[in-house]
């Protein structure tokens, strides 16, 4: 199926696979997931887009989406692409301030948002963004503020397309729609600095569903499920969730992420993207199981799991056929132990997962490779259209980020070892920064990601983050994302923040997981007032430095950390310690626990 603009994807899949085919499901209120089918979906995308020219959306206009994951925010972006206007979707957690910046920088008239947070952050800052004409909210429950004149409800916006009175004119900008229109207008999250807003355009979505449609051939079909469970302000969830589209996949809508481990037993994905801390989580899991079993049922869980890894990372993933002896083995429990696994997971169905947005240990991708699951570990950017590399179906390399895409151009900077990108697939440019821009290229048109990395072939492995990178006051470099990611498959570790810049060594800020903690206390008879208090105790703070210890063993001793202090509140969106995709903005935390970082560097 070949098509230049996304405006001509729903008609084409109506009439290749029917109107009466799921495109989309959703959980509504009494906990059941109907679906809308295609051709439901192209009725409404219409009546959207009529409804949008009726109220003054003109071609190349900014409209935003402001909501947590919606069926209907997927209505409002086809029905952009049909007026040639272009999707500015901002995170459902975002700030007042962050609201009226995007807003303001990329001048959105009309704006959708979900439910009664992002419609209170709006109007919090609506005299202040003197662009914003018209708010269509999309749950009805949402309740007005007295002053409110400029909102409606969807089902209200959705009318004013009654009869179509805008077709001529809609069916006229879709006819010129082109390539090189600007799609999406996506905000990243800016772990420093204000964000940018990067220009993504159709043709690289277009290229998008040729890379992957060609990496996973076979593997992704219509009758397929994908759960939309991260947010689809992410380029990774959104890019991902409109190749599935492409490709016949039924998109299933988690609305609230809090509830994905539920939604997954109730749908039964057979494709999810996800980042590594929901795989880090099964795995702490798992081994937490196998750890209080006893008996026959730890031997069966102990072995299912080695002979796992054997059978699917060892001898099929290297392209060499199991003997019939390992292959009895495996199908027994696979039987006995990991078809019970998947199915308390809700992943019996699965086919593959995509995993991205941080550095995934090497222990979490083999444990989820061998229970069968083929977790697909790949590493994109907002300004590369998401997917840059990703592990192949079968023969991956171990602790690289996977193949490079068949149409990306990937070379390493001799002098700083940085990755520098060029392709279809690279965005027009951030909006309105043109400072930003000359500095984002080299002079022969090169992307220049701030990853550092190397390359086997066409197979990419990453090093660190060049922004990321600490250096030791005795000149050591460190890179902090390493020994993030290996204390995060700790179950009594949630979050961590290394400090290391300027210091004379390394230390450690842990947010434990108070739940497993508790059970620790209650399990040794420590008795405590306050999470303070539980904190402090000898035997908890001895229980984390035998526990770091073991997890840092293969760093060099210089990037091992020497000290840490563990944190009775985790760090926060509000707080400005976390962006809305959740990564840590390492210099408010250094600001914000300045003094207990200083402690741990005064001399005993």
């Amino acid at each position: 199926m070949s098509i230049k603009h996304l405006s001509a994807l729903v008609d084409l899949q109506v009439e290749k696979l029917g109107a009466d085919f799921p495109v989309l499901k959703y959980r509504d209120e009494k906990g059941d997931w109907p679906s809308i089918t295609w051709g439901q979906f192209q009725e409404q995308v219409r009546l959207a887009a009529n409804a949008m020219a009726v109220v003054g959306v003109e071609e190349e206009d900014n409209v935003g989406i402001f909501s947590q994951n919606k069926p209907e925010s997927f209505v409002v972006d086809f029905a952009n692409t049909y007026n040639r206007a272009v999707t500015v979707p901002l995170y459902a957690t975002s700030s007042p301030s962050q609201t009226h910046y995007i807003v303001s920088d990329a001048n959105i008239k009309l704006l959708f948002v979900g439910e009664q947070y992002q419609y209170d952050t709006v109007m919090a800052v609506l005299s202040q963004c003197q662009s914003l004409t018209k708010i269509v909210i999309y749950d009805h429950k949402v309740v007005r503020h007295p002053q409110d004149k400029i909102s409606i409800y969807f089902d209200e916006f959705l009318h004013l397309g009654d009869g179509l009175p805008k077709n001529e004119l809609i069916e006229s900008r879709k006819a010129k729609g082109k390539a090189e229109d600007t799609l999406w207008l996506l905000y990243t999250s800016g772990t420093t600095g204000e964000p940018k807003g990067v220009q993504l355009i159709h043709a690289s979505l277009i290229d998008q569903f040729a890379n992957h449609h060609t990496r996973f051939e076979g593997q992704m079909t219509p009758g397929d499920v994908s759960m939309c469970f991260l947010p689809l302000t992410h380029v990774f969830e959104r890019g991902w969730s409109y190749v599935c589209l492409y490709e016949g996949i039924t998109i299933a809508v988690n609305l609230r992420p809090q509830e994905i481990q539920q939604a997954i037993k109730e749908v039964h994905p057979t494709h999810m993207c996800s980042v590594p801390r929901f795989w880090e989580k099964v795995y702490i899991g798992v081994n937490q199981k196998i750890a209080n079993a006893t008996g026959l049922k730890k031997t069966l869980m102990e072995n299912a799991i080695k002979v796992g890894k054997k059978y699917n990372v060892d001898y099929l993933n290297n392209g060499k056929k199991p003997s019939l002896w390992l292959s009895l083995q495996y199908k027994f429990y696979e039987k006995a132990v990991i078809s019970t696994l998947k199915k308390v997971l809700g992943l019996e169905n699965a086919k593959f997962f995509p995993t991205a947005g941080a550095a995934v240990s090497n222990e979490v991708c083999e444990f989820v490779h061998a229970v069968g699951i083929n977790m697909i570990v790949g590493y994109g950017l907002t300004e590369s259209f998401a997917t840059v590399c990703c592990y192949p179906l079968e023969h991956y390399v171990p602790g690289s980020v996977g193949l490079l895409i068949d149409s990306i151009k990937v070379k390493i900077d001799p002098e700083t070892d940085e990755i520098l990108l060029k392709g279809p697939t690279i965005m027009k440019g951030y909006y309105k920064k043109e400072e930003a821009n000359n500095q984002a290229f080299t002079s022969d048109g090169y992307f220049r990601t701030g990853d550092t990395g190397r390359l086997e072939g066409r197979t990419l492995f990453l090093k660190e983050r060049i922004k990321d990178l600490m250096k030791t006051s005795n000149g050591k470099y460190i890179s902090p994302q390493a020994l993030e990611a290996k204390l995060g498959i700790d179950r009594f570790i949630e979050q961590v923040a290394i400090i290391a810049d300027g210091r004379k060594f390394v230390s450690a800020l842990i947010v434990p997981s108070y739940d497993a903690l508790k059970e620790f206390a209650t399990q040794k008879g420590i008795s405590y007032q306050s999470m303070d208090e539980l904190l402090q105790h000898k035997r908890v703070q001895d229980l984390f430095q035998n526990r770091i210890d073991t997890l840092q063993q293969e760093f060099a001793h210089y990037e091992q950390i020497k000290r840490f202090t563990l944190l009775p509140t985790p760090f926060s969106m509000e707080n400005g310690e976390l962006t809305n995709t959740l990564k840590l903005r390492r210099n408010v935390v250094a600001q914000n626990y300045k003094a207990l970082i200083d402690r741990m560097y005064e001399e005993n």
